[in-house]
């Protein structure tokens, strides 16, 4: 007689933020609105194409490295890349400055009800992100969303990013709580499915719209996740 073993029950529930959580508009809408109210003018292609060569130039060990003082920088040769020279200094760190103003922040239509169903469950809930902790400490205050998570690691933690094993480990060690009793939600195959599938983290991609690569467990809504915790 074949035994088949019960499906396994976790007591933790880590999340990636943007892209599972929250939602905003693209990047370069995002600059071409804080340009505006500055009176400068820039093509959505020609900032789509400056942002796209910064995300070559920096992968995710030098965003780690260089911290939140990053994004100035970032958004000068942005700017530098599309030709804006004048009072780029200040255009860059008022961007830096009203970014999550102007960037449509917005919850996915699902989070509240997953969250409140996991506090309901007892299940202790975190948030793993390629973000700085100024950034995603105002995200959660302007989304009212603060009060949800026992633990919310960024890079600033252990000043590395995902896929970066460092990071999914500070957060499960701060959830007091084994790789093996804990799910990932994201919507990255690579920092967030690959990344928490080597730490021993069992990987959720969250796929609300598409197909996923052959062999890969997804879901369609964040919902979902409840079937899995006990």
């Amino acid at each position: 007689m074949k035994i088949v073993s019960p499906t396994p029950k976790f007591k933790a529930v880590l999340f990636d933020l943007g892209g599972t959580l929250v939602k905003t508009v693209e990047p370069p809408e995002t600059y071409r609105r804080i340009l505006e109210i500055y009176g400068v003018k820039a093509s959505i292609e020609s900032l789509a194409k400056a942002h796209r060569k910064q995300q070559e130039k920096f992968g995710d060990e030098e965003m780690a490295e260089k911290g939140p003082a990053l994004w100035v920088k970032w958004n000068a040769r942005v700017l530098e890349r599309v030709g804006i020279r004048d009072n780029d200094d200040f255009l860059a760190r008022k961007i830096d400055e009203l970014w999550f103003d102007y960037a449509g922040l917005e919850i996915y239509s699902d989070v509240i009800e997953a969250l409140d169903n996991l506090k309901n469950k007892k299940a202790k809930i975190g948030i793993v992100t390629n973000g700085f902790e100024k950034d995603y400490q105002k995200i959660l205050q302007r989304l009212s969303l603060e009060g949800y998570f026992d633990a919310v690691v960024g890079i600033d933690a252990c000043h590395k990013a995902k896929p970066h094993k460092e990071i999914f480990l500070c957060a499960i060690n701060r959830l007091q709580v084994h790789p093996e009793e804990t799910i990932f939600v994201g919507d990255s195959m690579k920092h967030d499915y690959e990344g928490a599938e080597k730490v021993g983290l069992k990987p959720l991609l969250i796929l609300r719209e598409g197909t996923a690569p052959s062999g890969v467990e997804t879901i369609t809504s964040l919902t979902q996740v409840l079937r899995y915790v006990y």
